[in-house]
């Protein structure tokens, strides 16, 4: 249950959306409630120099949004900040914010490395190395399960894929964690672009050195290919380093605190999915409804039109809040209760549309493999402490949880094996798992 007191009253035009300490101090579930059923298109006033921009809060106005790149275009950012300050930089470079052709173009060649075929690997070394920190955590018996666990399985994962090696990742892990958040306030602007700048430094750093010598690794994809006849530039190579990077790490690890810290609080729901009565794959899909660790993705109007009853005018910011849409009665039904059985559960935590997430299927098999370990191997997990959340008004999640972990009996731990099934009953394939209603493959709004 969120401690945070709830934010239900008063005058909507009062809210300020963009501030991240309303995200970090409060429970926004009844804000969205009242967005959603007073003023599903609402005009978030300007504030001093800052721009206003429309608040879309149903899962039926985001999707439309998403779904018209014609009409709602992220090639001048795609997250508040950045629109606010009045563009991107990498627009029309990077993947996240590039539409048309040039979008098309590059998705395709990066589709490959993303597929479920040449992922097996990858796959298979975050189901082992995730096995290992939990154990490792269960042996300490006390840990902080945020930064001890969470944050090393979708960084590693991402990092294999761009060759970033072993002793550069924890100087990764602070720079993400900075670049969009902060655990102890307001974000600094100088610090948040240092580290920003910090990344494209470093993978202009590697790029360079793949330059030189190319490896069976995403940076040296990028490196190689042409798209639409032509070699990639350097900044494009950094920009969609940076892209993968940021949308790869951040989001998968405060859905995995953010399930911890579920099923924590309804040992019921742990107890359903150890024993099989709910599959794996359908618990991974409510974790990520249920912390939608991406708040919002953000589009600019290209024209006149209506959106619901409200007239939106060319160049107005648009926002799409994801965690309000994944709480909408009128498509989940209880859609305030954490139910690992849930089906359908048509979430919008990979975003929808041509920018639906490019790691949608790693970020679940990073989730299955999570699960899967706390199933065989945590016979019960309570907080020790208090949680800690991050301050932004981009992503949602936990900074700090610290946890007990107590193990199962040794003879009763499942084996970790190369085969399709393994971790929770229930799971007897888990590539169909992981790949089930997955929508077509694009890139992930996050940065």
């Amino acid at each position: 249950m969120d401690t945070r007191p709830a934010l239900d009253q008063g005058p909507l035009d009062a809210v300020d959306l963009a501030d991240p300490l309303l995200h970090a101090h409060h429970d926004l579930g009844p804000l969205w409630r009242r967005l959603r059923d007073e003023a599903p298109v609402h005009w978030q006033p300007e504030s001093g120099s800052r721009p206003g921009f429309w608040v879309i809060s149903g899962h039926a106005d985001v999707v439309s949004v998403l779904s018209d790149s014609a009409s709602f275009t992220s090639e001048q950012g795609n997250v508040l900040d950045t629109l606010l300050a009045g563009g991107d930089s990498a627009a029309g470079r990077m993947l996240a914010v590039t539409d048309g052709q040039p979008h098309k173009a590059l998705r395709s060649a990066l589709l490959k490395p993303f597929s479920p075929r040449s992922l097996d690997v990858v796959v298979e070394s975050v189901r082992r190395g995730t096995r290992r920190l939990v154990e490792e955590a269960v042996e300490r018996g006390e840990v902080d399960f945020a930064a001890d666990v969470a944050a090393h399985i979708p960084l590693a994962a991402i990092c294999d894929l761009l060759g970033v090696p072993p002793t550069d990742r924890q100087h990764i892990i602070e720079l993400t964690s900075s670049a969009l958040s902060t655990e102890d306030g307001r974000p600094d602007e100088a610090a948040t672009w240092a580290s920003r700048n910090g990344l494209l430094l470093y993978f202009s750093e590697l790029a360079a050195a793949r330059h030189d010598k190319p490896y069976d690794d995403v940076v040296s994809l990028l490196v190689t290919k042409e798209i639409d006849g032509r070699p990639l530039t350097h900044e494009e190579i950094v920009f969609n380093c940076y892209s993968i990077i940021m949308g790869g790490h951040e989001t998968t690890r405060f859905s995995m605190v953010g399930g911890l810290q579920a099923l924590m609080e309804r040992p019921d729901q742990f107890r359903a999915l150890k024993s099989g009565e709910v599959t794996t794959s359908s618990a991974v899909e409510e974790v990520l409804r249920w912390t939608s660790p991406a708040l919002h993705s953000g589009r600019t109007a290209t024209q006149d039109l209506f959106l619901g009853d409200q007239f939106v005018e060319e160049g107005d910011i648009v926002t799409t809040w994801l965690a309000s849409a994944n709480r909408d009665g009128r498509v989940f039904a209880e859609p305030d209760e954490f139910d690992l059985a849930r089906t359908p559960n048509k979430h919008l935590s990979f975003a929808y549309g041509p920018h639906f997430c490019l790691g949608a299927f790693l970020a679940r098999a990073e989730l299955t493999a999570l699960l899967e370990s706390l199933c065989d191997l945590v016979a019960e997990a309570r907080p020790t402490g208090p949680p800690t959340y991050v301050y932004s008004n981009f992503l949602s999640g936990l900074s700090s949880q610290p946890v007990s972990l107590t193990g199962e009996p040794a003879g009763s731990r499942a084996p970790l094996t190369s085969s399709a099934g393994g971790g929770c009953p229930g799971t007897s394939d888990r590539r169909a798992a992981l790949g089930s209603g997955a929508p077509p493959v694009c890139t992930r709004p996050t940065v």
